[in-house]
């Protein structure tokens, strides 16, 4: 078995739920688990951890951020029965590319927090809170579907942004590819696209689904309804994407009217104007078919990203010591995007050969994950 073989089974296990797929929630105790296991292997590389007060764990070789550190790794956290690939590979690959670094090179491995925002709903949480796009205060009150406060599970306020990532010399975050487009073992990220989520409540009135007659109803889900339709069709007219794969009811019984529907939008395109005509495009339609309906339709964006140009020099360099590997943008976003502001950052995708992900589906051969981890050590001795 190959030493990336060997060390994927270690942490393959941990939080695989009866569907194939996985439950590693953000500080839940799959996740916690893992977060051990982190500790655990850099102890054993003799790598000082450190937690940024935001969840984030970090090991470092060396000084913990010291000036001219390139920073790699990515996130333990899932979606409901996601892969195993997404994220975790990141970390597993890191640890092994360090072992392959000469041992006097600046290197550091991240762990970040809720990445997914499958448990709080806010995606790349962790890296917002320590670049300083999300404030402490609301990121402490975001709650999961159980109602327990993000400043809850983490066991303290967190602490916001820290300046020292401003001493990174860059940061490479190797990934799973989330797509197809990629014929080789290894490929380099140019751009991730604009994307976000947002809420919609479409409000009713609430009845008995035997009596009330039809002409008198106010039914929201058939506003909901009319509403994924119509994203459907404004994200294929624009060749964009959107998604409503999450869905609240109330009171959620078989035999009566819905008086609350609460759908989460996910949108996304290749570029900010393209993804502002499709949100407001399927807001339009849904407002007026409200009208129609008697209902009543409100709008929350919980999460805005805009479109992230990776370091174009940075993205060729590593191309070109990468033997000519392909060059592409993913829809996909990642903490990579949101660090990208603040210091050189890049990315490295290992080939997924079924273009599953956020699925039992998603798959890299060992041999294409060991291309990756020899791929990002060679990245990492080059910018060390």
């Amino acid at each position: 078995m190959s030493d990336f073989g060997k060390l994927w089974a270690e942490i393959s296990p941990i939080g695989r739920a009866d569907s194939g797929g996985y439950l590693r929630f953000a500080l839940t105790e799959p996740e916690l688990t893992l977060r051990d296991w982190f500790r655990g292997q850099a102890a054993q590389r003799d790598m000082t951890v450190t937690d940024d007060g935001n969840g984030n764990l970090f090991a470092w070789r060396g000084e913990p951020w010291a000036p001219g550190t390139v920073l790699t790794g990515s996130h333990f956290d899932s979606v409901p029965h996601g892969g195993g690939y997404d994220g975790p590979l990141g970390i597993v690959s890191a640890f092994l590319a360090v072992d392959r670094v000469p041992a006097d090179r600046k290197v550091g491995i991240a762990a970040f927090v809720e990445e997914e925002g499958a448990r709080f709903g806010v995606p790349c949480l962790g890296s917002r809170l320590l670049t300083g796009v999300m404030d402490p205060s609301r990121a402490a009150a975001l709650t999961d579907r159980d109602g327990i406060s993000f400043a809850e599970a983490l066991g303290a306020a967190p602490t916001g942004a820290d300046a020292r990532v401003g001493r990174l010399a860059a940061v490479v975050e190797l990934h799973i590819e989330q797509g197809v487009a990629l014929s080789e073992p290894v490929g380099v990220a140019s751009a991730i696209w604009p994307h976000g989520r947002w809420r919609m409540d479409f409000a009713g009135v609430g009845d008995h689904a035997g009596t009330t007659r039809m002409t008198d109803r106010h039914d929201p889900m058939l506003t909901f309804a009319y509403t994924v339709l119509a994203a459907n069709k404004e994200a294929r007219l624009s060749g964009a994407h959107a998604t409503v794969g999450r869905v609240q009811v109330e009171p959620n019984a078989t035999n009566a009217i819905p008086s609350l529907v609460r759908g989460w939008l996910d949108a996304r395109a290749a570029d900010t104007g393209t993804l502002g005509q499709v949100v407001d495009a399927v807001v339009k339609s849904a407002t007026e078919r409200a009208g129609r309906d008697g209902t009543t339709l409100s709008v929350t964006p919980e999460s805005v990203t805009a479109e992230v140009a990776f370091d174009t020099a940075l993205a060729a360099r590593l191309s070109a010591l990468l033997d000519d590997a392909p060059i592409l943008p993913t829809g996909a976003g990642h903490d990579a995007g949101v660090l990208s502001a603040h210091v050189p950052t890049a990315m490295l995708f290992v080939r997924n050969p079924t273009g599953v992900s956020h699925s039992p589906a998603e798959h890299a051969s060992d041999a294409d994950c060991e291309a990756g981890v020899e791929a990002l050590a060679r990245v990492l001795e080059d910018l060390t």
